[in-house]
């Protein structure tokens, strides 16, 4: 190996590790939810009539939040595919969608690439979960919320938010971006 061929891979190795250590730094930090999360979440117009009309299911959960679900779990993408196989605009699981999926617009089919349907599932999921960790001791959205990420089994193991960096983060993105969720129809307001 020629010296010039050694020292254009060194140099490539070089690069190649510092962009990896760059990437991780920036995702360890809250990578692109942090740059979203700079600005007032907007609810998409289609959807903003959908979010007030499902978070009816579930008097617990005000609309914003269930808007801040949606928005941290797909961004609104209706074709969201999560690398885990989380599907859809509210990012199911298949089985959590075979056993929790609703036809929330009334066509006779629960699809969970049907956003109305997945908003709908949402939030009656939200309103299982908090049944399911009612008598968790501690505030009974984020219990609610951390079900939601977690499983409504580790809130129950660990009496209350579970121990796991994502569920702690999952709850402080969706306060943070229901606080600055805007649920306001622009022609009236």
């Amino acid at each position: 190996m020629s010296t010039l061929t050694r020292v254009v891979a060194a140099v490539t190795a070089g690069a190649l590790l510092t962009a990896t250590i760059a990437s991780g730094a920036f995702l360890a930090l809250g990578g692109y939810d942090r740059v979203r999360d700079a600005a007032v979440v907007n609810v998409p117009d289609e959807y903003r009539s959908v979010i007030l009309d499902a978070s009816k299911r579930c008097s617990l959960v005000p609309p914003e939040i269930l808007a801040a679900q949606i928005a941290s779990e797909s961004s609104w993408d209706e074709q969201a595919l999560s690398p885990a196989g989380a599907q859809g605009l509210a990012q199911f699981m298949p089985g959590t969608w075979e056993q929790y999926g609703i036809d929330g617009d009334g066509d006779g089919v629960a699809d969970v690439w049907n956003p109305i349907d997945a908003i709908h599932s949402a939030a009656a999921l939200n309103c299982v979960n908090a049944r399911l960790v009612a008598d968790v001791p501690g505030d009974r959205l984020i219990n609610l919320l951390a079900a939601y990420n977690a499983g409504f089994n580790n809130v129950v193991r660990y009496e209350g938010v579970p121990p796991f960096t994502e569920t702690e983060d999952y709850i402080e993105r969706i306060l943070r971006r229901a606080a600055s969720m805007d649920l306001t129809d622009p022609v009236r307001a």
